[in-house]
């Protein structure tokens, strides 16, 4: 929707940055690369794709050397970003869990030397708490190559950190190893390195895990496309299709691009699109999409986009996209973490000074405990497990037909107090027919249709659809009206046969003061049976009206009952028609609150006075015609925008069917995702409270601190992980 994202134009310079799975690495290149921007928000982030994209405007003289040198300074690589780029090598790939478990395996043969050199386990016990006349120094060497092997990554960052005085968990652990190794602690040094390589391990698979999951969009479309040319095939890659080329595909087979069905019917199995459990019957003339599996029937499609702006193709963007727009809660994690690692180090530095003055603690004793809340103060928990979280909720939206374009949308969504509904397209089925003709002053059926048609034929609106295809159902033809003006939400102008003529509802023939009392009282009569009535007229006279209805939709009565029972405390619909008509559907679908005859500008100032009242607000409309309100509101969301690239491009969220029932789904999946962000949230923190107070007490150890966060990050990763599988609630 652009809601504050509207500004001047700027280049953009995109990398994949290796090894970039962690906030740890975001900050240490905001620190590194921000001094190049004016904006900190120019700086945008991809942690599943390892992408950073750089915004700059022609004032700020950012080059591709000083990118590359704060990236390095940060103790990381990069190389520029490639929409199809080359595999991860072997290295790149299992470096992290390769590091762990060499690191983990040399801890163990150190363990083992260690433990066959006593004779008793108490001797051997006591060499792994310190006592260094008890360790071998076979066991040592293991010991110290388990702790060079699992600092091999962890050491350039650390430095970098110490050298930008932006304290990291690198940089914690590694104070932690050395002050560990200084104090003859070798066997935890070594143990504390094999389990923070875990835990860096376990952050990439979950991270990965997610990334996979977005990859994962993309596997249904299709390889290739079969072009009919000349009577002869050509196998082609979607990408190479010709816009207007016809492209045969077979039953069974994944279409290939978007485009209209030119011969054949078949059953089309929608829901990598649309999330719908049940394939759709398509027919010529009708519209099919990539990535969507054809049924028994053979059809030929005539190629009407390009396969990069396919509406699949432009889900996956999306979906890849909202990642940069983070929520709420990561922006707090994110500012959190900033805070909590000075002040744990500041307290590490008063366990280590105050005891030995006042109470008299040894000062090994005192060092230790205060490397022990280094350890603690590393935040992997809680600052990975909000973006997790919220990857793996946007993916399942995907998939199941529900495209929301950023986590803060998606905790928008959570929040929601009040929805304001569209009338036409989104309660109704949008496709309202031509159900009654009353001609005035002696006009025929035809010369209404024929005048009608002339002024409809400009317009895309669901009337004037309607009224052109009656139209030319009783074989009228008319000539496109002249000098054609539409007169904002009230009706249209133009010039036919020489003559002047209007169309437009019945305000605007009260405006036009050609109503009389009978006319009042047959439009109000037709209004009140759920019909749009549409008057056509010239200076003179009304010449008569066409009267046309649009049903509710079968579940949304449903879908406003659930909602109800959501706790959404207020529930309106807004439209352009008339009270009576309004009210008609009202009743049909429970809606209590109705707004009618509103003009554009009419349905804005009604979500502006929700707003103010309610606080979170969601517009729901088709995503064109409703777009100011949509803007407007806290939440946008296009109902019914399958195909529709401008509903994807303006909603914050997009319906990828015209089922409502994907709006109460969003509500339960977006408060579900809040409710485990939370849980995560407040579980690490406990943990890190827990082991900190056993820290004061005595009865913690390096090893068990870093085992305690290892298990809290794989806790909530896999608690998060749940959120690719929602509830079918």
């Amino acid at each position: 929707m652009g809601k504050g994202e509207i500004g001047m134009a700027k280049e953009q310079m995109v990398f994949r940055v290796n090894g970039m799975d962690c906030s740890e690495e975001v900050i240490a290149l905001k620190k590194t690369l921000g001094h190049l921007l004016s904006n900190d928000e120019d700086l945008v982030f991809d942690l599943m794709n390892q992408k950073l994209t750089i915004l700059y405007s022609d004032q700020e003289k950012v080059t591709f050397e000083e990118v590359m040198k704060g990236i390095h300074k940060a103790g990381l690589t990069a190389e520029p970003w490639q929409d199809n780029p080359f595999p991860l090598s072997f290295w790149q790939h299992w470096q992290k869990p390769l590091i762990a478990l060499i690191s983990g395996l040399f801890l163990l043969i150190g363990g083992l030397f260690q433990a066959l050199s006593h004779k008793s386990v108490g001797d051997a016990v006591a060499a792994m708490h310190g006592d260094a006349q008890a360790l071998p120094s076979t066991a040592i060497v293991f010991y110290l190559l388990a702790i060079f092997v699992g600092c091999w990554n962890i050491m350039p960052k650390a430095f970098s950190a110490l050298r930008s005085l932006r304290p990291d968990m690198n940089l914690l652990m590694t104070i932690a190893v050395l002050g560990a190794i200084a104090i003859n602690q070798w066997f935890e040094a070594a143990t504390v390195t094999f389990l923070f390589t875990l835990s860096l391990a376990l952050e990439s698979w979950s991270v990965g895990r997610a990334r996979k999951a977005i990859a994962s969009l993309m596997s249904v479309s299709s390889m290739s496309a079969r072009i009919i040319k000349d009577g002869e095939e050509h196998i082609v890659a979607p990408a190479d299709v010709p816009l207007n080329s016809i492209v045969r595909v077979f039953p069974g087979e994944m279409i290939p691009i978007d485009g209209i069905i030119n011969a054949g019917s078949s059953q089309i199995n929608q829901a990598p699109i649309t999330g719908e459990s049940m394939p759709v019957t398509k027919s010529k003339g009708e519209i099919v999409f990539a990535g969507t599996l054809n049924g028994s029937g053979s059809l030929d499609i005539m190629c009407n986009k390009a396969s990069k702006d396919t509406t699949f193709a432009t889900i996956v963007r999306v979906v890849e996209q909202a990642q940069e727009k983070r929520s709420v809660s990561e922006q707090w994690v994110e500012k959190f973490a900033r805070i909590y690692t000075p002040v744990v180090i500041l307290i590490a530095l008063g366990i280590l000074i105050i005891p030995p003055f006042l109470y008299q603690m040894p000062w090994q004793e005192s060092f230790y405990r205060a490397l022990v809340m280094l350890v603690i103060a590393c935040p992997c928990a809680l600052v990975i497990s909000t973006p997790v979280s919220i990857v793996a909720a946007l993916t399942a939206s995907a998939k199941h037909g529900v495209l929301v374009k950023g986590g803060r949308f998606l905790e928008e969504a959570a929040r929601l107090q009040a929805i304001a509904f569209d009338k036409t397209g989104t309660l109704t089925k949008g496709a309202p027919e031509v159900v009654r003709m009353i001609c005035n002053e002696g006009h025929t059926e035809e010369e209404l249709l024929e005048r009608a048609m002339a002024l409809e034929s400009h317009s895309d609106h669901p009337l004037a659809k309607a009224i052109v295809a009656y139209a030319k159902q009783r074989g009228i033809k008319a000539e496109v009206a002249e000098n054609f003006r539409i007169i904002e939400g009230k009706g249209a102008v133009g010039t036919f046969k020489g003559k002047t003529f209007w169309l437009g509802s019945h305000r605007y023939i009260e405006e036009r003061g050609q109503e009389t009392l009978e006319m009042h009282q047959r439009l109000q009569s037709l209004a009140a049976h759920g019909s749009t009535v549409v008057a056509i007229g010239n200076d003179e006279h009304v010449c008569g009206f066409i009267a046309l209805a649009d049903e509710v939709k079968a579940n949304a009565k449903g879908c406003i009952d659930e909602l109800k029972n959501l706790g959404i405390t207020k529930i309106a619909m807004l439209t352009g028609d008339n009270r009576e008509t309004a009210l008609s559907i009202a009743t049909k679908t429970g809606i209590v609150d109705v707004y009618s005859e509103l003009l554009p500008e009419d349905k804005v100032s009604v979500i502006e006075k929700m707003i103010e009242k309610m606080g979170h607000v969601a517009m729901v409309g088709d995503g064109i015609n409703d777009a100011p309100s949509m803007a407007t509101a806290t939440l946008g969301i296009a109902m019914g925008s399958m195909g529709s690239d401008v509903a994807i491009e303006t909603a914050d969220v997009a319906l990828m069917s015209d089922d409502l029932s994907k709006l109460p789904w969003l509500l339960r999946h977006a408060r579900q995702t809040l409710k485990t962000i939370r849980q995560n949230i407040v579980f690490a923190l406990s943990i890190k409270a827990v082991v900190m107070l056993l820290n004061f007490l005595g009865y913690t150890s390096l090893w068990s601190a870093i085992l305690a966060d290892t298990g809290a990050t794989l806790i909530v990763v896999a608690n998060s992980l749940r959120l690719l599988k929602p509830k079918q609630f």
